[in-house]
Order: structure tokens, then sequence, then C-alpha cells
């Protein structure tokens, strides 16, 4: 099982009725990108912290596509976060189930706002320094398990 919390605001969106997208950044391991590429699947989970208690999953089969692929550029343009640092791929989700249970045991937490520091850490980062920290992070080029992930080097944004 992998767990790879997102939340960067303007790093979702759907592109059809059974198709989403995230952005995947920079800044941990390559897990996702890992077991996507050995078997494609992934569950995503949007929990409600505040408000009636209740999970949404999307249950699905989903892709990384890299910067070196011709998609890339077309899919990145669709993100308000788009033109951001530190993207590394966008995971590409088709939705086969989406189910929601209750969320009973969540805990309330209150939102206080949107965190800046994976964006001002590496918005001082040119390119080519991001693919040397890529290249410099152990579990990006592969999973815990040895699982290829990130190719690297990492290919330069179009």
């Amino acid at each position: 099982m992998n767990l790879s919390p997102k939340g960067r605001a303007g790093s979702f969106a759907v592109l059809d009725e059974r198709t989403v997208a995230y952005l995947d950044f920079g800044g941990s391991g390559a897990e996702t990108i890992a077991h996507l590429r050995e078997n494609g699947r992934i569950t995503l989970m949007w929990c409600a912290f505040e408000g009636p208690p209740n999970i949404v999953r999307v249950h699905g089969d989903g892709e990384a596509v890299f910067r070196d692929d011709p998609r890339f550029a077309e899919l990145v343009a669709r993100f308000p976060d788009g033109g951001k640092p530190a993207i590394r791929a966008v995971i590409v989700v088709t939705a086969h189930r989406i189910s929601d249970t209750c969320g009973f045991a969540v805990p309330f937490l209150e939102y206080q706002g949107e965190r800046t520091l994976h964006e001002e850490y590496f918005g001082r980062k040119s390119d080519p320094e991001f693919a040397e920290y890529c290249a410099a992070k152990p579990h990006v080029g592969a999973s815990l398990d040895g699982l290829p992930a990130l190719p690297l080097p990492l290919p330069p944004r179009p």
C-alpha cells in the first residue's frame, strides 16, 4: 500500500467524466509513480475534516505522464498551478469506481490556509538545480522496494 498526501491548491483537475489528474511535485520519494508503473492501480481519497463526516474515494487506473511525453505540456496547461516549479509528472487517473463512506472516526481539523513553503523552496531552484535535487534524493529513481520510479536524469520541462 502506498499513501501519499496531497493538497496543494491548483494541482488537481477534472479532465472529463471519468478522468482526473494531479500534478506530481518533487520533495519526497516517488512511490506512487513506481507503483503506477508496476501495476497501474491507484485510489484517491478525500476526507472531510469539517462539517458532515464523509470520505470519497476514486478507484481506478493511473499513469504518470513524464516531462518528455508529448502529452505533458498540454496536460500541465489544464492546471492553475501548471507553471509552478518542481513539477515532475502529471498523474492521470481513469475512474472505475467512485465510493463514499462515513468518516465517523475522522477528527475535526480547522482549515487555516495554504502552506507556501514548498513553492517558496522550489521557486528558488532553476530547472537544472531541481533535476540535480531529484537525482540526489533516495527513492526517486527507484521505490523503496526497487521498482523503477521517476526517470532520471529528469528531463527538462518543455
